[in-house]
């Protein structure tokens, strides 16, 4: 996969880059990145890549002709077979007003060939930047930052871990929170979730997770997790993910398939938390 990243900040991902799964993933010919510098496509002595929006208001606004010019020069398909699939690939604009990111949509970009991520700056871009350049604008969460380049790097090596070679042991990236395993969830005869090991969560947010030594300063790991008994350590885990995302992201449970076990489990762990 080929990702192309437009910034006027092209330094910054000198450091993001460098590391972990990314930088394996470059290094084994999985991912190839360029690194494109907005300035460079300005036709002013200054370099001028913003200005101040028409009708008044605060800030600035990254004008459309650099940007226009950029991704145009990096041959990229037209809009429309963009949006229809016809070409596998999309030019993202990170932006605060964007549809949010989720493991889902990483899942989606995943499967194309080449990803062009638009760093937005200041209050934003020119419209016809979103309407007529990019076929998606994006936004990695409900607050505020001061330009894209921080969401198109967590984009970037969210995408590059779900490639085939990517990770060391590829069942990795499905039984993690968010994994999307609820839309192939299968129940056995007894309402239970069958997963393919004991580490798959649904969906739900990840159980807690213990490692050597077996007491660490007086802390002990739970003895279920030590017992060998693996319908055990099944429910455990369940029961655990479940608790964790009822007090965290209580919004999930709405959207995973849950087993009858499952809302036996959550009545139950309602029933304590209404005790505390």
């Amino acid at each position: 996969m080929r990702f192309e990243i437009v910034t006027i900040f092209p330094d910054f991902f000198a450091g993001p880059l460098e590391y972990g799964i990314v930088r394996r993933a470059r290094n084994a010919g999985l991912i190839e990145i360029g690194i494109h510098d907005l300035r460079t496509f300005t036709q002013d002595r200054h370099r001028t890549v913003d200005d101040r929006p028409f009708g008044g208001g605060e800030g600035m606004l990254l004008k459309p002709d650099p940007l226009f010019e950029c991704i145009e020069s990096l041959g990229v398909a037209p809009r429309a077979e963009r949006v229809s699939g016809a070409a596998r690939e999309s030019v993202v604009l990170l932006s605060a007003s964007g549809k949010m990111f989720s493991q889902a949509m990483a899942q989606e970009l995943a499967g194309l060939d080449r990803i062009t991520f638009v760093c937005g700056r200041y209050e934003g871009v020119d419209e016809r930047v979103t309407e007529h350049l990019a076929d998606r604008e994006v936004s990695v969460g409900d607050f505020v930052m001061s330009g894209g380049e921080l969401g198109a790097a967590l984009m970037l090596d969210c995408i590059t871990r779900l490639l085939p070679g990517a990770l060391g042991n590829e069942a990795s990236n499905k039984t993690e929170s968010f994994s999307g395993v609820q839309a192939e969830a299968r129940f056995d005869n007894r309402g239970r979730l069958e997963p393919d090991s004991t580490a798959a969560t649904g969906g739900l947010l990840d159980y807690p997770h213990y490692t050597r030594p077996a007491e660490f300063r007086g802390i002990p790991v739970p003895d279920v997790l030590m017992n060998g008994n693996h319908e055990e350590i099944r429910r455990w885990r369940r029961r655990r993910a479940l608790e964790k995302t009822l007090r965290n992201r209580p919004d999930l449970l709405e959207k995973v398939a849950l087993s009858t076990e499952d809302k036996a489990l959550l009545r139950e762990l309602k029933r304590e938390a209404e005790k505390i």
